[in-house]
């Protein structure tokens, strides 16, 4: 008779099992010792933080470095020889950052509210979860809550890959003497959610104007007669159609599991290479040596070569400018702000005189901060780890 091996009700080899449970045993337990180990570290690690935040304290100094976090990542990414994958390194020292930060000095962050928005999320992915998240019902709390000091630092999205600048956060760098301190690139992607479970139920659209813009032709294919009603943010069009009949929003698919709807729909945008580019604004200037982009609002004189002439000093500096908008000027008619990126970091001693000749040539300039290049975060994969991805490949 052929002989036969035990199997479980799954199908597992019984046998081989018994006969690995020594080796598991082992395992275990020195998973067991190194947690230990890891967990010792860590205590030295955050003891080594609370210094760090004792001496600089007496300087009223910021606690978010996004200079120092980034030059952190880089040692650990080239270092990193596996088998830990680096994105997984950047989700696990994130919260370690964000520990460290919390117990130097708590921190509050403004965000564009309810809880649920892609700011929220955009906010989460860069300063982790050991911060005290404070919604605000529109960008310009969330700008006042920060220069107010109510919040040390705030997420605002500044522009869209697809629908250009957000023109509201532009203007109220203009009323607000803040800086930019960091930047993320988020690939967004939306999802139809609701209490209902056929698209046929459906005769009601809410979201924030963006999305809707961004989702403008799957709903005309999809929902040809539904109405559509902006919402000051996507989560508060999700809590909205918690209890309306027939009624759906568009917004990140997370807001399914945190409000208990259903996605009848997922990546409804019409393109899929969509990003949002997010900045974190605080009321003092980031700091740190190889910042990698510098912003710039400028206003020129009302004459002929007035804007030429400043790009014209840039262009001389080989400066590459990867942005520039105009805004119009508030409460002066037919005269504009001008917005500009630039890849420099213009703080260093090597710009000065530079910056002495665009003074001159400005009616008025102002340097919003230089600050480190962000990272691209890919919010596509419906999970809570982010997938970092760089530029070239995203």
């Amino acid at each position: 008779m052929a002989d036969s091996k035990k199997v479980d009700a799954s199908g597992a080899d019984t046998d081989n099992c018994v006969d690995n449970l020594p080796r598991l045993k082992e395992v275990r337990s020195q998973i067991d010792a190194t947690d230990l180990e890891l967990l010792e570290l860590l205590n030295r690690r955050a003891s080594l933080s609370l210094e760090v935040g004792k001496l600089k304290r007496g300087k009223q100094d910021v606690v978010f470095k996004p200079f120092r976090e980034k030059e952190v990542l880089d040692n650990l990414r080239s270092n990193n020889e596996g088998p830990i994958p680096i994105e997984h390194l950047r989700y696990i020292y994130r919260e370690i950052f964000s520990s460290s930060r919390a117990l130097q000095r708590p921190q509050k962050i403004a965000y564009l509210g309810p809880e649920g928005t892609f700011s929220y999320f955009a906010g989460v992915e860069f300063l982790g979860r050991s911060v005290d998240y404070i919604p605000q019902k529109d960008l310009t709390a969330v700008f006042r809550a920060v220069a107010n000091k109510d919040c040390e630092l705030g997420v605002i999205p500044l522009e869209n890959s697809l629908h250009g600048s957000v023109g509201q956060s532009l203007d109220l760098f203009m009323e607000h003497d803040l800086y930019i301190e960091a930047e993320l690139f988020c690939r967004i992607s939306h999802s139809l959610l609701t209490r209902e479970k056929l698209l046929a139920d459906i005769h009601t659209v809410y979201s924030h104007p963006q999305p809707l813009g961004q989702c403008s032709h799957w709903l005309r294919a999809t929902l040809p007669n539904a109405r559509i009603i902006p919402t000051e943010s996507t989560a508060a069009a999700a809590r909205r159609v918690q209890n309306e009949k027939g009624a759906a929003a568009i917004g990140h698919g997370s807001l399914a599991d945190l409000l208990k709807l259903n996605i009848l729909a997922e990546h409804v945008e019409d393109m899929q290479d969509n990003w949002t580019r997010f900045v974190i604004i605080g009321s003092k200037p980031s700091d740190g040596e190889g910042q990698d982009k510098t912003s710039l609002l400028f206003t020129v004189p009302d004459k002929p070569g007035a804007l030429a002439s400043v790009l014209n000093i840039m262009a001389r500096e080989g400066l590459n400018m990867k942005k520039l908008e105009s805004r119009p000027m508030r409460g002066e008619k037919w005269r504009y702000v001008f917005f500009v990126d630039i890849e420099s970091n213009i703080s260093t001693e090597d710009y000065e005189q530079f910056l002495i000749e665009l003074h001159a040539e400005c009616q008025s300039l102002r340097i919003l901060g230089s600050y480190p290049a962000g990272q691209y975060m890919d919010f596509t994969k419906g999970s809570d780890i982010a997938t970092a991805t760089n530029e070239q490949n995203k």
